[in-house]
Order: structure tokens, then sequence, then C-alpha cells
């Protein structure tokens, strides 16, 4: 009682949050049966007939969802590596500056994608993607003489946009984590380097990536969670119907199966496996963190 007496306030702080939490995350699960239903919204969830496993049955039938599973895959896997390595290798660079203002400056310029909503910059990689005039095919064809490019509208550049423009967002605000790594490196390491007359190179080599690694052990375990997850916000706000086969994603074809075509039950049995998929590779990814780095949250 002495404790609740002293903490009630921050309590009381949590009580808001809690409640987003249940209402918002908690309370939708019921909306799982619907996955073993074929739910009619004017018959609700009481009142639509069960059909047991023929949703998930349906699923592995159709040709389009293993087709999308496949994009799913490819995409987030892509997304997954490059994100872990261009971070690596940035952190490393923007140790390597010595002017202090120079490098806190590079910093905050590639932190401000992070900020930007797709929505934004959707309609600005339309705009600088266009192979109508667009300034990316300006500059290819004025330096390289290269054709115009339908970036947003060939299914293969499409893939290699989502990933290089995500990688292009994010980098800059992953780069944090390596770079509190790297804060934590002994600099008496450094200093012993010096000394014995190891270069800037070795330094690195020898101190700077190894001190990484680690940490790219856990940041690269965790991210296998996501493996399933490969960015609605993005694909919905880029693709278009001609890149529907290489471009759709598990996301974007539960929205269309559910929202477009009504098909509620199917769109929910969907994204039920994922979620019960996802929450496996997330409890094996963190078992690996904790084998392989020593990383646990509890």
């Amino acid at each position: 009682m002495r404790y609740l007496r002293r903490t009630w306030p921050f309590h009381l702080m949590l009580l808001p949050a809690l409640a987003l939490l249940i209402v918002f995350n908690y309370i939708p699960i019921g909306g799982i049966v619907m996955a073993f239903q074929d739910y009619k919204p004017w018959l609700h969830i009481s009142g639509s007939p069960w059909i047991g496993l023929d949703n998930f049955r349906l699923m592995f039938e159709r040709e389009d969802s293993m087709q999308v599973i496949w994009n799913t895959l490819l995409i987030a896997s892509f997304k997954i590596v490059f994100n872990l390595l261009t971070p690596f290798a940035f952190a490393i660079l923007l140790n390597e500056i010595r002017q202090k203002y120079l490098s806190r400056s590079i910093q905050t310029l590639v932190y401000l994608p992070h900020f930007l909503s797709w929505v934004i910059l959707g309609g600005i990689l339309v705009e600088f993607l266009s192979s109508d005039g667009g300034f990316v095919n300006r500059v290819l064809h004025w330096m390289f003489g290269i054709k115009p490019i339908f970036f947003l509208g060939d299914g293969n550049w499409f893939r290699f946009t989502v990933v290089v423009s995500d990688v292009w967002k994010e980098f800059g605000y992953n780069t944090i984590v390596f770079l509190a790594a790297l804060a934590g490196i002994n600099p008496s390491l450094y200093e012993a380097a010096e000394v014995d007359g190891a270069s800037r190179w070795a330094q690195t080599r020898f101190i700077t990536i190894p001190s990484l690694i680690p940490m790219a052990i856990v940041v690269g375990t965790l991210a296998l969670g996501k493996i399933l997850d490969a960015g609605f916000d993005q694909i919905f706000n880029l693709y278009n119907s001609m890149v529907m086969s290489k471009g759709d994603i598990i996301e974007t074809f539960v929205y269309r199966t559910a929202i477009v075509d009504g098909q509620f039950g199917f769109a929910t049995a969907v994204d039920t496996l994922k979620s019960l998929v996802s929450m496996i590779l997330i409890v094996i990814s963190y078992r690996l963190a904790y084998k392989l780095a020593n990383y646990r949250v509890f």
C-alpha cells in the first residue's frame, strides 16, 4: 500500500495509454472469428454462417494469394538486408568525420525523411520518377544517354524503387542504434592502436567493425519478425494495376479483398495467418538475439 500511495500518479498517467491499447489492440482481436465465417456485414458476427477452415483453404488454393506471399517475402527480405547494411556502413563513415558540426549537420539531414509520411513522399516520387520528363530520367538521359525508365510502371523496377526509397527514408534514423554502439566503444582501444601504429582503416577494421557486429546481429535477428511486413503505406501510395503482379503484398491484398471486394472473412483469414506467423518469427528472433548476442528484453 505504501508503494501505491507513492506511485499512484504514475499509474494514473498510464491509464489513457492503457485505454487506447485495450480499445484499439485487444478488443479488435475478437474479430478473428470472421476468419471462420462467411461474414456478411448486415448479419454481423453473430448471424454470419460458420464455414470452418474454408477461408484458410481458399487462401492456399488461390494463385494470387501465393504470388502475394512471395512478393511480400521478397520485398521485405531486401528491405531488411539493406536497412541493416546501409546504416551500419553510414554510421562508420559518419564516425570518421572529425568536424562535429559537419557530422551533426549530416545527421540532421538524413534523419528528416523518416518524419515524412509516405503520402507526401509518394507524391514526390511519382513526380521525380515519371517516365515523361521526371527529374531522375532527365538526369539519367543527360549523363548516360539512357532511355526513360518506367520506375513505377514496370514490376521489376517497381520492386527496386520500393526497396531503394525505403532505405533512403529510414537509413538515417536507423543509424542512431549504431551510433549509440559506437559511443560505447572504449577510447583507450583506439589510443592503444595509434601507439602501435595502426592506420585509420586498421582501427576501423579491427576495432570499430567488430564492436558493431553484436549490435548488427541484434538488429538483424529482431528484424526477422517483420519478414511479412513489407510496408503497407509505401506500397499503397506507389503501386498501380500495371505492377500488381509483382508489387502487391499481403497488407494491400487484405485491404483490397476486404474493403474493395467485400470478402471480409477471407481477408481476415489471410491477416490472421500472417499475424500468427509473425508472432512465431518474433519469438524465434528474440531467442536468436539472446543466443547470438546475449540480448534480452526481460
